[in-house]
């Protein structure tokens, strides 16, 4: 049985670029945007702070666990909201290697380890999609025990530390990734999981994506009448159920044109009776042609070659 959870996240490829522990004194904010969009998570440590997250003010608090999958803009502060002229763009770095939001010559009363990752697919932003916009998980036993780990980890002086935190991080991410039914998720593929129903049409979508699927069928995998499937998925996911599924497939078929499958080859894999249909659908999805894209990244993956050699 194929988890859909497990093949976006494969697809995704994520990549942890680096974690770093930031504290804060004072009342303080911090904005700013990201160039990249990277997936960002947060452990609050010690203390409580505000987030801004789609113009939705979101209170977290030491053991809670936060993740953003498509981070761009952000905007964090002290629980006491700052005056404008104690923003800032950036924390201050410490001598001991940690970064400092606010005042510099007292003790912090905030404390987190946020970590960011890259996300190395060319698929990524087609299959953020596919993903709540943000998970704030509070209380979850498995999640709050990884949590103490990182406590532990990021206040002592071992060996090595850094690289248990960054490995802490990402089992954490996926944890977090999989306790979506004790998390208070925005629509995505998460929210569409926890509905054993929708579940269902899901997992089909993903195990069989070749399939002639229609709203009809697919209501009747859930065992629901056409209309209210119709009507859950699409409040539960953010998308209809034809656009999932057309999402998917091109994702799958981005993946299949980088193992250097025939065009042909991927239209019959991803569920098009001809190979002109398919160049069709995925040219009006992706803005190329699939032989065209398959050209570009070869040569993209040449390039990265000659630089790593350089």
């Amino acid at each position: 049985m194929v988890d859909p959870l497990t093949s976006v996240v494969t697809l995704l490829q994520p990549k942890m670029a680096y974690s770093k522990i930031v504290t804060g004194a004072g009342r303080w904010g911090v904005r700013g945007e990201f160039d990249d969009a990277p997936l960002f998570c947060c452990v609050v440590l010690e203390g409580r702070m505000r987030y801004m997250v789609d113009e939705s003010p979101l209170i977290v608090e030491a053991g809670d666990f936060l993740l953003i999958p498509s981070m761009s803009k952000f905007s964090v502060s002290s629980f006491d909201v700052p005056a404008d002229h104690e923003w800032q763009t950036e924390p201050a770095l410490l001598e001991n290697g940690e970064h400092r939001n606010g005042l510099l010559s007292v003790d912090a009363d905030v404390r987190t380890l946020v970590g960011f990752c890259h996300l190395t697919s060319p698929d990524s932003a087609l299959l953020l999609t596919l993903l709540p916009k943000l998970v704030h998980i509070r209380g979850d036993l498995r999640l709050s025990a990884l949590v103490q780990l990182v406590i532990d980890e990021s206040r002592s002086q071992r060996p090595a530390r850094e690289v248990v935190l960054e490995r802490l991080l990402e089992v954490l991410l996926i944890e977090a990734l999989r306790s979506s039914n004790n998390a208070g998720t925005s629509p995505g593929l998460l929210r569409g999981l926890a509905d054993i129903r929708l579940a269902n049409a899901i997992r089909c979508i993903h195990e069989n994506p070749e399939q002639p699927w229609t709203v009809a069928l697919l209501a009747k995998a859930s065992a629901l009448s056409r209309s209210t499937f119709f009507e859950r998925f699409s409040t539960a996911l953010g998308v209809t159920p034809m656009d999932y599924l057309l999402s998917w497939r091109m994702a799958l078929a981005r993946n299949f044109l980088e193992q250097k499958k025939s065009i042909a080859e991927v239209a019959a894999l991803v569920g098009y009776s001809s190979s002109s249909t398919f160049t069709v659908a995925f040219t009006r999805h992706t803005g190329m042609p699939p032989g065209q894209y398959s050209k570009s990244r070869l040569l993209a993956a040449v390039a990265d070659k000659v630089d790593a050699v350089s």
